[in-house]
């Protein structure tokens, strides 16, 4: 099915899949994170891609966003092993999607190489690489995922615009569409560049079809929403976290969060949503810490369901 972005209102995007994942019991505690479980429980994953269907969401993020070879090498997988768990998780997508919201999306996750350190360093920015070290280090997984049958490819949590010249460059001849999604820090990339300068590498790039941020604080999310409109004339992309701060040396939330987990309420009961939309969003979801509950009420909040 065709990657359409609407003209208007808003697709819906999922929340935070590893969240979700360890709200189910799972260990989530080593450098894997959530592709740990494409090998140990495959069907955890469908599951809180079902969920989040059910919860109103049009796209399911796949759980690869974290999977690397390095990683997986870690855990005695070799490089065949890894090849095929980074395509089963577009197939765990592909398989919610067809149960339980046959005409959404699936957007495969292509995390930046901090992912694959994992100890927050997307958080940071930059890592001492070159643009064509870090395509070397994409161009692999990046194509495995392509030709795995995703609608569209999710370049996230991108903290450097190095980073996302790589990305861009890789992604020119995949023949299969791409938002680009930056972390930001009020109004500037993690490594501190100024967000015109950042959503300028994906304007004239016909396979980029949208353009914003994620994982981030929402009320850094409407100042980018505008830049992102204004630099590129594309759709905008947003999926913030719930407002805490990773900390990663201690791999902990830290903060306080706008959600209300009890209630299972959140910051998109709010008017911030509908601000989103109002300013050129038209892909809306959560990150880290936004649950199934929280989907739905975004998804009430912008007209969405």
């Amino acid at each position: 099915m065709v990657f359409a972005i609407p003209t208007s209102g808003a697709v819906i995007s999922d929340g935070g899949l590893a969240t979700e994942l360890g709200a189910r019991g799972n260990d989530l505690s080593d450098g894997l994170w959530s592709a740990r479980l494409l090998a140990e429980a495959p069907q955890e994953i469908v599951a809180v891609h079902e969920a989040f269907f059910r919860a109103g969401a049009q796209i399911a993020t796949t759980a690869s966003y974290q999977a690397s070879f390095e990683g997986f090498a870690r855990r005695g997988i070799d490089r065949a092993g890894a090849e095929r768990l980074m395509r089963r998780s577009v197939e765990l997508a592909a398989a919610a999607r067809d149960v339980s919201a046959p005409l959404g999306w699936v957007a495969a996750s292509i995390g930046p190489y901090g992912a694959m350190l994992a100890h927050g360093e997307e958080y940071v920015g930059r890592y001492g690489l070159s643009i064509a070290e870090l395509a070397a280090w994409h161009r692999p997984r990046l194509e495995i995922l392509a030709a795995a049958g995703p609608d569209v490819l999710a370049l996230e949590t991108i903290p450097d615009i190095d980073e996302a010249q790589a990305l861009v460059e890789l992604v020119r001849g995949q023949g299969v569409p791409a938002w680009l999604s930056y972390t930001i820090d009020g109004d500037a990339t993690r490594a501190g560049q100024p967000l015109d300068e950042a959503f300028a590498v994906a304007a004239d790039v016909s396979e980029i079809v949208a353009v914003g941020v994620n994982c981030c604080a929402p009320a850094d999310v409407l100042g980018a929403v505008t830049t992102a409109r204004r630099v590129t004339g594309k759709p905008v992309i947003v999926y913030p976290n719930s407002g805490e701060v990773w900390d990663g040396a201690n791999r902990v939330w830290v903060g306080t969060s706008g959600m209300d987990t009890e209630l299972a309420r959140s910051w998109v009961d709010t008017e911030l949503a509908r601000s989103w939309v109002d300013a050129g969003a038209r892909i809306v979801g959560g990150c880290c810490r936004v649950r199934p509950a929280g989907i739905t009420a975004m998804a009430a909040a912008v007209g969405a369901r």
